[in-house]
């Protein structure tokens, strides 16, 4: 236990951030099960990604993560959302009717 004052309160401090950190982290963990868990079920993909996004902006923000690995996060996501979405099944195309211009 520390005995000088100001080393007191930084113990407190860090008590406080501790716990700010892990809120922060824990968030993103959930964030990104719930995109994962999206991600499998092939529904409501872009709307968690940008939720898990901003998620890892805000822990960068906060230092909780380093800003190179938030971005490298984010690159990930976008290439697994984008790959889900190359092979979700697509609409088949509607027959569309031919206008021909006429000429004078």
């Amino acid at each position: 236990m520390p005995i000088i004052k100001s080393a007191k309160k930084r113990v407190k401090l860090n008590k406080k951030a501790a716990v700010r950190n892990a809120k922060t982290k824990r968030s993103v963990k959930v964030a990104l099960k719930q995109f994962k868990s999206a991600l499998k079920a092939g529904k409501n993909i872009s709307k968690n990604q940008s939720i898990l996004q901003s998620n890892i902006d805000k822990a960068a923000k906060k230092n909780v993560i380093h800003k190179n690995k938030a971005n490298r996060l984010k690159s990930k996501l976008a290439k697994q959302a984008k790959a889900s979405s190359m092979t979700a099944p697509k609409k088949t195309a509607t027959k569309t009717k031919k206008t021909v211009k006429k000429t004078k």
